[in-house]
């Protein structure tokens, strides 16, 4: 073979080979050429097409609609004139219970998801120095329904603490909340569960119309445990949702495990701000 034809065939195998490698290049997993944020899509997707949203989520049959028009009963009896109600429970004879989620320390995107398919309606009360730049999430979940209510600026323990330093808390976090929203919260969450009439005081001051607690909690393993009466979910009960990342069961996890619970106790999910 002669020299030239020698260099013509060993030309035509390295472009062949440069032709190879780019083919190769651009056979990559198809989701690395999306970008990161439409990979972050792709990926969460249901793994069955067409699965209902109820089973995607963990539950063996849908969610009831609450009441159209909810069944409320005379509200709860105020700490003296002019002070909010303190409830742990609605007075209602629907067969509904309230679920509500504290701090904001817990910001998995998949719980926004969990939130806008099962039309969850639930209540964040939220903690500005727990939240920190993470108020975008919140945004989402309050643009597929979820409500913002006021859970303090530093969950400093309140009760005892003179006025001023109660009002600077509740007030600040009624501000930052409308600041970011553009909502100001109706209802309050002292810290801990615990306040004094001092509190109540402040909290009507800074514009708030209830102080709520809870009768039942879902802690991290996803037990629920209950502050008083009979154990076990009863219609009107407002629930607290642990929310921390240390927790032995995501915020997804406990929350399918509330809502079982609520279904085998003939119960559903209302929004609460439709009951106070």
């Amino acid at each position: 073979m002669s020299r030239h034809r020698q260099a013509w065939h060993a030309l035509t195998a390295g472009l062949l080979g440069v032709a190879l490698l780019a083919g190769c290049a651009q056979s990559v997993d198809p989701i690395e050429r999306l970008g990161k944020k439409a990979a972050q899509r792709v990926r969460r997707e249901p793994a069955t097409p067409g699965e209902p949203a109820y089973r995607r989520w963990g539950l063996a049959v849908p969610l009831p609609p609450a009441p159209r028009v909810p069944a409320r009963l005379p509200a709860a009896r105020t700490a003296g004139p002019g002070l909010p109600p303190v409830v742990d429970r609605v007075r209602t004879r629907d067969r509904v219970v309230f679920l509500t989620y504290d701090d904001g320390a817990e910001q998995d995107p998949r719980f926004v998801d969990m939130v806008r398919e099962l039309r969850l309606p639930v209540s964040l009360f939220l903690t500005d120095s727990v939240v920190g730049p993470g108020y975008g999430h919140f945004a989402r979940l309050q643009a597929v329904g979820a409500t913002v209510q006021n859970h303090t600026l530093d969950h400093s323990a309140l009760r005892g603490l003179p006025y001023a330093g109660q009002r600077a808390e509740i007030c600040g976090q009624q501000d930052k909340l409308k600041s970011r929203f553009g909502v100001r919260p109706r209802f309050f969450r002292p810290p801990y569960g615990t306040y004094d009439t001092t509190t109540l005081r402040a909290a009507a001051d800074c514009g708030l119309s209830a102080v709520v607690r809870w009768r039942a909690s879902v802690e991290g393993g996803g037990d629920l445990t209950y502050t008083r009466g009979e154990p076990r979910l009863q219609p009107g009960d407002i629930v607290s949702v642990a929310s921390g990342e240390s927790t032995d069961l995501s915020l997804r996890a406990r929350t399918t495990r509330l809502l079982r619970e609520t279904q085998q106790r003939g119960l559903t999910v209302a929004r609460l701000e439709d009951y106070l």
